[in-house]
């Protein structure tokens, strides 16, 4: 019996006697091309004899040669990249851009007569056996470099497990295909040509494939101006690129500085170089400057935006009629997306939520920005970081939900948007021809028993429900629809939906592109105006922005051009439509524009134009703010990301401030306020198209004299005639033989002024428990 020693000494005898036989009869077969001579020596590759002649002499065209997986790049607005995605670190580039001295340098250690043989070099493929015997490692590569380009091609287009490991198993079967595709691409290429493709699809280790993509991975330069000592490294990687990977540390370091010198020599014995040229290239460092390529969204300046487009790209039918082909194509990249992301309105949204929320909160604050008329979506931000928490901790300071957008996109479930649901409503009941100043009387509290039909005309009446305003009271009042929006009164809103129809107030919100976050069907209950639907701020924000565009919805949009790997420029136009009157959208900026100067945002305007709503939901679960000027719309909202219903903003320390309860007008507005105030910095300040008051003007309340619903003065107006839509002094009492009326009193048939409780009533002024004022929204 032979010890292991023996066996150990007889295999490393029979070695290179096993490896000359096999690449001698590689030789043997590719210089008699239409021989059988050689078919006894390759049965173990299962060829027949009789197909021996045709291996050769029948070649076929060569590898399908897909395109090489490349970089997709996301530039801001302003051309700027900001994020890129790959599956393979790389940049094609021509052989123009690629340092003659790298040309060499690769040409001199995988293939020195590259330029001189026809796909298959016997006499190079003898002497690397030799040598690399004698040397006891690898110093010269055995195949011709069109070989391997064949097999980089076919691992390449492997698209599985099993694919692949037929490209790349250590069979004479596989060498021959090779050899036969090498022919092949001889006859289809020049050398030249074949030169660019290799240098293109190798890989050189510390995740860049391609010479343009190592050059800036290993030297932070690109492949134009390597030198000489940087190009020989990379040609030493070339060969064992895990083994000589400079990210990996010190020793994977040391060992391509050993393959650097080997290849410089290599240099020097075939000419490419002079000797004294390599002496002093030895004598240089390595000087490895990683350059980090990160891939993905984590490492995105813009990470919520970044995510927003990644899922953009494979769920949108306008980038590829399938998901599989949508993945494909990302996959493969190559791409240049110009997209919406305004640096500065990005900076601003994130600069206002981090002065109000940390990271480390549960309670997390969103917000969306979109330009009106065209669904540019200009921001997106939220309060926690993007990533993953050590240990994939849950509630920590970062999170891998979008959460300024829906779960399409990769956000979460959303939160109840509350009163800004309102405007909604709203809007129906102007296109139905309600006037600013037409209202009614509305008790303490409302029982939807009755009245409620879904869009397909069934019943959705919900006698066990009971509806208050905000503060929880019993005490009604006369609103008008002005008044009543700008107090944010839900019992005047669910009467109001009633009068006008559930099914046009659902309608109306649909036109406007509002859809659940999570994609179910928006539920279509009588508490539908009170926002009672999970939404995010994305789909809020491109809602409002309608309005700011007179009635024009856009889908929101991430994407304005797209380029691809050959320069194709193909552009993005906006998705819009007319989804409300534009006379009626006038009519509601007017209404939401007294929200500032006399609802529940007053005291909080940005000195410009603005409309909006806040939305404080039922419990305190969640709370919002979105509005708008005529060139921006945002949408902020806040709750707790461990679940709003569990966890209700009441008694929670924010940002390091105590919030008794949180209010749309006490967090997301101040968020809204600073963010806007900064993104438009330096933008003219556009007023809104003023409305019909023909049309929408005035208006009576029955039973009750009417307020001025009409907002600000209108230039011409009458003065103080006590007609329905003129303006009227706020300041001053009836007076019968003058016509002056106090718009916030109800005048009692022969008493004056009527008690609507205990204290009288100013539904334009705040409540206070102690002294008898209310707002309703708080």
């Amino acid at each position: 019996m032979t010890s292991r020693r023996d066996r150990r000494d007889d295999d490393a005898r029979r070695g290179p006697v096993v490896c000359l036989c096999v690449l001698a009869v590689c030789g043997l077969l590719a210089g008699l091309l239409t021989t059988a001579a050689a078919l006894p020596l390759v049965g173990a590759a299962d060829l027949a004899a009789e197909q021996a002649a045709g291996v050769f002499a029948d070649l076929p065209s060569g590898p399908r040669e897909d395109p090489l997986p490349e970089r997709t790049v996301l530039l801001d607005s302003r051309g700027r990249p900001f994020a890129q995605f790959y599956t393979e670190n790389r940049t094609v580039v021509g052989l123009d851009a690629v340092a003659p001295v790298m040309r060499k340098a690769i040409v001199a250690v995988e293939d020195a007569r590259f330029f001189e043989h026809g796909g298959l070099d016997v006499k190079g493929t003898l002497r690397a056996l030799i040598t690399n015997t004698q040397a006891g490692g690898v110093r010269q590569g055995g195949s011709s470099l069109t070989q391997q380009l064949v097999k980089n091609i076919l691992v390449a287009n492997a698209e599985t497990d099993a694919e692949r490991a037929r490209a790349q198993a250590p069979n004479l079967r596989r060498k021959i295909t090779e050899l036969r595709y090498a022919l092949a691409l001889e006859k289809k290429y020049t050398k030249p040509e074949i030169l660019e493709r290799y240098l293109n699809i190798a890989y050189f280790g510390a995740g860049a494939f391609g010479v343009e993509a190592a050059a800036r991975r290993f030297f932070s330069v690109p492949a134009s101006r390597l030198t000489l000592p940087q190009a020989a490294a990379l040609a030493g990687a070339v060969r064992t690129p895990y083994g000589t990977d400079p990210s990996l540390g010190e020793r994977q370091r040391r060992r391509l500085k050993q393959r650097r010198d080997l290849v410089l020599d290599r240099m020097a014995e075939v000419g490419a170089v002079t000797p004294a040229a390599a002496r002093a290239a030895r004598a240089a460092p390595l000087g490895i400057r990683l350059r980090p390529e990160p891939g993905g969204c984590a490492a995105s300046a813009y990470p919520y935006f970044c995510v927003y487009v990644h899922r953009e790209l494979l769920t949108n039918p306008a980038f590829g009629h399938t998901r599989a082909e949508r993945e494909r194509r990302l996959a493969r990249g190559g791409l240049v997306l110009r997209t919406t992301l305004d640096p500065v309105a990005q900076r601003a949204a994130e600069r206002a939520i981090r002065a109000r929320v940390s990271p480390r909160d549960t309670e997390v604050a969103a917000e969306a920005m979109v330009e009106p008329g065209t669904g540019r979506i200009r921001a997106l931000a939220a309060s926690k970081e993007y990533g993953r928490n050590p240990g994939d901790r849950r509630n920590g300071p970062r999170t891998t939900f979008n959460l300024p957008a829906d779960a399409a996109h990769g956000g979460g479930m959303g939160l109840q948007a509350g009163s800004t649901f309102k405007v909604f409503t709203l809007a129906a009941a102007l296109r139905q021809g309600w006037r600013f100043g037409r209202g009614f009387v509305t008790p303490g509290r409302f029982v939807p028993r009755q009245g409620f039909a879904d869009c397909r005309g069934r019943p959705v009446n919900d006698p066990r429900a009971r509806v208050f305003n905000a503060d929880g009271g019993g005490r009604g009042g006369a609103f008008s629809l002005s008044t009543g929006t700008w107090k944010s009164v839900n019992v005047f809103f669910m009467m109001l939906e009633r009068r006008v129809g559930l099914c046009p107030v659902v309608r109306t919100a649909r036109a406007l592109g509002v859809v659940r976050a999570d994609g179910t069907p928006l539920r279509e209950v009588p508490t539908f105006t009170l926002g009672i639907n999970e939404m995010d701020p994305l789909t809020v924000a491109a809602a409002y922005a309608a309005f700011a565009a007179r009635g024009r919805y856009c889908r929101p949009a991430a994407i304005t051009s797209i380029t691809d790997r050959d320069g194709g420029h193909v552009p993005v136009p906006p998705a819009c439509h007319q989804a409300i009157d534009r006379g009626v959208a006038d009519a509601v900026n007017r209404v939401l524009s007294g929200v500032f100067s006399r609802g529940t945002m007053r005291g909080q305007g940005i000195g410009r134009p603005a409309a909006g709503k806040t939305g404080t939901n039922n419990g305190y679960t969640s709370a919002w703010f979105a509005g708008y000027t005529p060139q921006l719309a945002a949408a902020v909202s806040v709750g707790d990301i461990r679940g709003s219903y569990r966890h209700p903003l009441r008694n929670v320390e924010i940002g390091g401030r105590y919030y008794g309860s949180v209010q749309g007008a006490s967090l997301p507005g101040p968020i809204w306020t600073a963010s806007m105030s900064a993104a438009l910095r330096g933008r003219p300040a556009l007023p809104f198209r003023a409305p019909d008051l023909k049309r929408f003007g005035g208006g009576s309340i029955p039973g009750y004299v009417p307020p001025s619903a009409d907002g600000p003065r209108e230039r011409g107006a009458g003065r103080g005639r006590g007609r329905a839509g003129t303006w009227q002094p706020p300041g001053r009492a009836w007076k019968r033989d003058r016509g002056w009326h106090r718009p916030d009193r109800v005048r009692k048939r022969d008493r004056g002024w009527q008690r609507p409780g205990r204290r009288w009533q100013f539904p334009e002024r705040p409540w206070k428990r102690g002294r008898g004022w209310r707002d309703p929204d708080r």
